[in-house]
């Protein structure tokens, strides 16, 4: 399954596909669609399996999609127990949203 197939845009799509990403992981096929339905979700995966892409994609998609400048809001709060994590998922944000 394409990620494509998954609901995502076709700018986060050629984002995702410069990184060099061709297919989505299990825990991104199963937790996208999920995500962008409006339902709440939690997921466990082990280390490297694409978690920050199944969370952050489907955000990223809700923004795109929503277009409305609000001055400066928080549109997304994300929680990590580190920040080497925080500063690891904001490189991936900025990658996935080129």
């Amino acid at each position: 399954m394409p990620f494509l197939n998954l609901g995502l845009c076709n700018s986060i799509v050629q984002a995702i596909k410069d990184l060099g990403y061709t297919a989505p992981p299990p825990i991104q096929k199963k937790a996208i669609p999920i995500i962008l339905s409006g339902k709440d979700l939690i997921a466990t995966a082990q280390t490297g399996t694409g978690k920050t892409a199944a969370f952050v994609l489907p955000v990223l998609e809700i923004f795109n999609k929503e277009r409305k400048l609000r001055g400066k809001r928080i549109r997304a709060l994300i929680l990590t127990p580190t920040r080497e994590l925080s500063i690891q998922i904001a490189a991936n944000i900025t990658e996935y949203s080129n």
